[in-house]
């Protein structure tokens, strides 16, 4: 009698365990498209994103394609990156883009006075931008000075790009080579004008954007207005209010969220390399937050926009640490830890059950700068824990999400809890897409997955893990931190258990 006690306590513990942990997919209810741009990218005239990172001399000994790095080209048509956003960031409101054309020998140099005050040559300009992301298949989304241009300068930049009439702007495109229009649709009316764009009021830049939406004009074009920082909800509100009326000017509003291990922009923001469990959980919290902001701008906006006419876009997120030691600290490097790897995976889980609101999002940044996909040294090339991620969730671009109830044990430290699993689902060709992040660093965490009992005869796995929390790729060294095969039982009458290693990230396939 005592051992049967025992077995039922012991499989009652266990069903406990397993329920503490459920994930139940609606298949029926799939109807949202991901919009495969929520994968996009940001760059900027920043440290060595651009020279050094994308972009070398012609005559370079690292092998390049008219100037381009072969190694990166590469990596980033692996990568689909499907939308790229350029040239700034604090940097665009600084840039006259006519600086940026004709004779490289002729281009007048700048002094960077955001980041690092270097000079700025202007040797990669709107052509070698734009040819750039022919090359690697991404779609350009431009960034319109604001702070210090005028209407004038953007209405001829856009002529410059887009148009096939006959112009002084389009006359002096092909006098620098390019014959045909490039096809750019997504363009930005400022940057953080409450900030390094201007310093403006609400009201007063709500009226900007009018002006110079107003003559910015293309077919299909996607104008989008600067929005808020992080939980400025304030400037979300003055921006619908200045807009009412007038959405046919406006496609999307911007949302920036940079997470940071601290709770302050000043001082240090913590080590991207050499951090205890107290940062790597400070850094979690702070990253799962973005959905809150989300939320809650959404609603203003949905208050004065019910018929979401305008979507959120995410056009700068990721994390921001202290530059590396050694470095010129207005580079912002850092390095890209497998604790990267799952803020990436938590933030794109979020945007993904949001794709209904959320229409693009750019991580910040590319390459070598902020959370970067890839890392350059000379003729050196890192891949980073978050390329990785990118990689392994593209199986999500342009498909179908699947609407999910999650419920997850929590991650506790110091007195605080978080939720210690995200996930989101989607569907495409027949394959069901599952992704999941378990964030505690110490413990599997074991899920249950309720399929609503359809019959998938085949499961594949893949993972992205490391031994340690701190782990990361360096250069001349083996990947500590890649995408590997990951083992997971064939489902049973509709359900499928899966345990998550301690801080990984797991992508889970079925087909039927």
């Amino acid at each position: 009698m005592r051992t049967l006690f025992i077995f039922i306590l012991a499989l009652a513990l266990t069903t406990g365990a397993l329920a503490q942990n459920t994930l139940v997919l609606h298949p029926d209810k799939a109807e949202t498209v991901i919009n495969k741009n929520i994968y996009g990218h940001f760059s900027e005239h920043l440290g060595t994103l651009i020279y050094g990172g994308i972009y070398v001399d012609e005559n370079s000994d690292i092998p390049n394609v008219n100037g381009y790095r072969t190694d990166v080209l590469e990596a980033l048509k692996e990568l689909k990156v499907p939308v790229l956003r350029w040239p700034g960031g604090c940097f665009a409101d600084t840039y006259h883009w006519k600086d940026g054309i004709g004779p490289k020998e002729d281009r007048p140099s700048i002094v960077n006075v955001h980041w690092g005050g270097v000079t700025e040559d202007n040797s990669f300009g709107t052509h070698e931008f734009l040819d750039f992301c022919e090359l690697i298949g991404a779609e350009p989304y431009l960034s319109i000075n604001v702070g210090s241009g005028s209407v004038q300068e953007a209405v001829e930049w856009v002529d410059y790009v887009t148009s096939n009439n006959e112009s002084p702007m389009t006359e002096l495109r092909k006098k620098n080579g390019r014959e045909d229009p490039w096809d750019v649709k997504f363009w930005g009316i400022g940057n953080e004008t409450w900030g390094c764009g201007g310093d403006m009021r609400p009201e007063y830049y709500a009226d900007i954007y009018r002006h110079y939406a107003g003559y910015v004009r293309g077919n299909g074009f996607q104008k989008v207005a600067v929005g808020p920082s992080s939980s400025d909800y304030n400037w979300t509100e003055k921006m619908m209010q200045g807009l009412s009326g007038k959405y046919n000017l406006v496609q999307g509003l911007s949302l920036h969220h940079y997470t940071l291990p601290t709770n302050s922009w000043t001082g240090s923001k913590g080590s991207s390399t050499d951090f205890g469990e107290d940062m790597w959980f400070n850094t979690i919290r702070n990253t799962m937050v973005v959905e809150e902001f989300i939320q809650k701008h959404l609603e203003i906006m949905d208050k004065y926009d019910p018929q979401h006419r305008v979507s959120l876009i995410v056009d700068e997120w990721g994390t921001w640490y202290d530059a590396l030691p050694g470095t010129n600290p207005g580079f912002l490097q850092q390095q890209n830890s497998i604790r990267d790897a799952i803020v990436a995976g938590i933030n794109l889980n979020i945007f993904n059950n949001y794709a209904k609101r959320i229409s693009m999002a750019n991580i910040a940044q590319i390459v070598n700068v902020l959370q970067a996909m890839i890392l350059t040294d000379g003729p050196e090339m890192v891949k980073t824990p978050t390329y990785y991620v990118f990689k392994m969730y593209n199986v999500h671009q342009d498909a179908t999400l699947i609407p999910m109830e999650l419920k997850s044990e929590t991650y506790e430290f110091n007195g605080e809890k978080l939720p210690a699993v995200s996930s989101s689902a989607s569907v495409k060709d027949g394959i069901t897409s599952i992704t999941l992040t378990n964030a505690n660093p110490n413990k599997t965490v074991a899920v249950e997955c309720d399929i609503n009992g359809v019959d998938f005869k085949n499961v594949e796995g893949k993972i992205i893990t490391a031994k340690n929390m701190t782990d990361y790729n360096d250069f001349g060294k083996e990947e500590k931190v890649k995408i590997s095969n990951f083992d997971v039982n064939k489902p049973k009458n509709g359900k499928l258990s899966i345990e998550i290693p301690a801080h990984s990230v797991v992508l889970v396939q079925l087909k039927k």
